[in-house]
């Protein structure tokens, strides 16, 4: 999965967020979620980023409640918005 363009990382992201965020209805999906969702986000961006990405997005898939924060549109902000020297 690494890669996919800039855009598509940011569409898929989208698209595991939305499903993280299926949570609210579905909470049994967390179960799943959490550690698929890690994977998922070391597979999309390597070396630390897609490592500490992966636990922020396990933890909060794990911790009830959290799933309001979408941990992968946010991973791709940081890296191509903020990180923009590296990333380029």
């Amino acid at each position: 999965m690494e890669d996919l363009s800039k855009n598509n990382k940011l569409y898929v992201g989208l698209i595991f967020d939305l499903i993280g965020m299926a949570s609210y209805i579905f909470p049994f999906i967390d179960i799943v979620w959490a550690p698929l969702s890690a994977y998922l986000m070391i597979r999309l961006y390597r070396g630390n980023v897609g490592k500490i990405g992966g636990l922020m997005s396990f933890l909060e898939e794990a911790i009830p409640g959290m799933d309001f924060f979408p941990s992968f549109t946010l991973t791709w902000c940081y890296v191509y918005l903020l990180n923009r020297e590296k990333s380029i």
